[in-house]
This record gives C-alpha cells, sequence and structure tokens, in this order.
C-alpha cells in the first residue's frame, strides 16, 4: 500500500490526557489516530499527556491505523519536553502546529534527523494560518519526511475574521491553495474539523464537500462522527463499477488499434484511466475490492 492510496478518511483528534480514550481508540474504525498534546490538553495535563502518549504508544496495538502525535507548536514552553518524550519512543509521525513557513517544517526534519528512534519519523503540517496558506508550496516542498497537510479550519476562520457561513465560502481559498500544494508535491490533504459533532447531516454535507474538492479525509473530534466520514470519503459502489469498465473500454479500444474509448457517451482518455485505477487502488486498500 503505497502513500497515495493509504487511507486517510478518518482522522480522529484523540486527547492525550485521557487515558479511557486512548484505549478505547485501540478498536475505533478510524483509518487515523492523532494524539493531541496541544489544544485538546489543559496546561496542567501537559506533562502528563506526553508521557501517557509516549507510554501508549509503546504499550498499546493500533492495529494498521496511521498514528501521529500533535505536539505544541515552536515557541511554545511545552515544545522541547514534547519532541524529547515522544521522540524517544520513535513516533509514526508528528503533527507539528502552527506551520507558517517551510522554516518550520525543516527545523523539525532536522531535529528528527538527530534522534536515531525517528529515522522513518514523518512529519504532517497543520495548515491554520493566513501566513501558512501563503506559503502552502514552501511548506509542501520543505522536506521529504513531510507526509500531509490537515486544514485548521477553526484557527483560520478566528485569524480571517471570518463568518462560520453552511457552505464554508470563506474557506474555499484557503482549502484550495493548499489542496493544489499537497498535490502538486504528492501530500495527503485531510480537511479541518466540524465542530457540531451531535449533527451527521451537517458533518455529511462537509464532507461531501471536501470529497468534492479532492480532499483525502476529515479530521474529527468524535467517535460518532468516523462512519459519516470513512462513507464518504471511500469509493461507491458506483464509482468503482464505472472505474472498472472505463478501463474496459479503454482496454477494447487499444486492441483495436485506437488511443480513445467512448463509454455512455463520453470520451476515455489516459487520464480517466489513471483516475480509474486510482479509484481502485483506494477501494482495495479500504478493503472494498
Amino acid at each position: 500500500m503505497t502513500e497515495m492510496t493509504k487511507p486517510f478518511r478518518s482522522l480522529l483528534y484523540i486527547p492525550g490526557s485521557k487515558e479511557r480514550a486512548l484505549e478505547k481508540a485501540t478498536v475505533l474504525p478510524t483509518d487515523g489516530i492523532i494524539f493531541d498534546l496541544e489544544d485538546a490538553v489543559a496546561v496542567d495535563e501537559k506533562a502528563n499527556a506526553r508521557d501517557m502518549v509516549a507510554a501508549t504508544l509503546v504499550a498499546r496495538d493500533y492495529g494498521a491505523r496511521s498514528l501521529m502525535v500533535r505536539v505544541n507548536g515552536f515557541g511554545t514552553e511545552w515544545v522541547d519536553d514534547d519532541l524529547a518524550t515522544i521522540c524517544a519512543v520513535g513516533p509514526a509521525a508528528i503533527l507539528l502546529p502552527k506551520v507558517n513557513c517551510g522554516a518550520d517544517i525543516k527545523r523539525l526534519a532536522n531535529y528528527l534527523d538527530g534522534h536515531e528512534n525517528c529515522a522513518g519519523t514523518r512529519i504532517w503540517a497543520m495548515m491554520e494560518s493566513p501566513l501558512g496558506i501563503l506559503n502552502a508550496a514552501e511548506i509542501a516542498a520543505a522536506s521529504p519526511r513531510l507526509q500531509g497537510m490537515v486544514m485548521g479550519t477553526n484557527d483560520l476562520e478566528k485569524d480571517l475574521g471570518a463568518r462560520a457561513t453552511a457552505d464554508r465560502s470563506p474557506m474555499m481559498t484557503s482549502l484550495g491553495l493548499c489542496l493544489l500544494a499537497a498535490r502538486a508535491y504528492g501530500l495527503v490533504c485531510v480537511d479541518g474539523v466540524y465542530n457540531k459533532f451531535k449533527d451527521g447531516d451537517g458533518l455529511r454535507v462537509l464532507c461531501e464537500q471536501g470529497r468534492n474538492l479532492g480532499m483525502d479525509g476529515k479530521s474529527l473530534i468524535h467517535p460518532a462522527q468516523i462512519e459519516v466520514a470513512n462513507e464518504v470519503f471511500a469509493p461507491s459502489v458506483a464509482d468503482i463499477e464505472l472505474a472498472l469498465r472505463q478501463m474496459a473500454a479503454f482496454e477494447e479500444a487499444e486492441a483495436k488499434g485506437l488511443g480513445i474509448a467512448v463509454l455512455d457517451g463520453s470520451i476515455v482518455e489516459n487520464l480517466h484511466v489513471e483516475t480509474a485505477r486510482g479509484v481502485l487502488s483506494r477501494a482495495q486498500a479500504i478493503g472494498l475490492i
């Protein structure tokens, strides 16, 4: 399974200070987990949270789920201890908040380069500031360790002075710029959270919007949101059937010496076949085929 086919339909934040939540996450059907040492942890719980997450990474089995730890950002009083504690256990990935420029990613990459336990540790960038959005391409190109971007739409909304509209029109420029940068450099891009965790219908609307844009998945704040995100960001039965038919039609056309095929009145070219292969790869990674 490659990085681009590995599913990130659902990426669930788990407060690092909540032992029960850390244990429960071992059986949740989320594609990935963000062990949070930042916003979800009170100041007086920061030390306890980092120790608990480090112990969890060693002792608990989360199966095939993608795991990352969101440390506190550079410039905070907690980041040095966060990195020292977490890097001692060799995390799969670190999510860096408040990324404003490529130098932030390079700084973390250099730190990881100096720790033998972190030889395979990847970096994810929280894209949540106006400066970070403007520097999205620079950030995406900053290090081979960078695996993906997670949109921080709550912080963006605050910093932009934007209104929380149902259609998220104030977010479209930021989402689009980050998605463009991610795709240009082969990175995963995960949409921001939906705060109304009891509103399944509202969540579905935003998941559909994110999927239409091209996002790989949705970051989540509650286990109740996992099912909707997993469903929306997975290839549908219709998607899979169309992909199979497109590939079959193109293969038939090639056998006749033709460079294009026609299916249901629409042209099928190489680019459509490439998209179809991607759909089938994702479906296979999720276990749908």
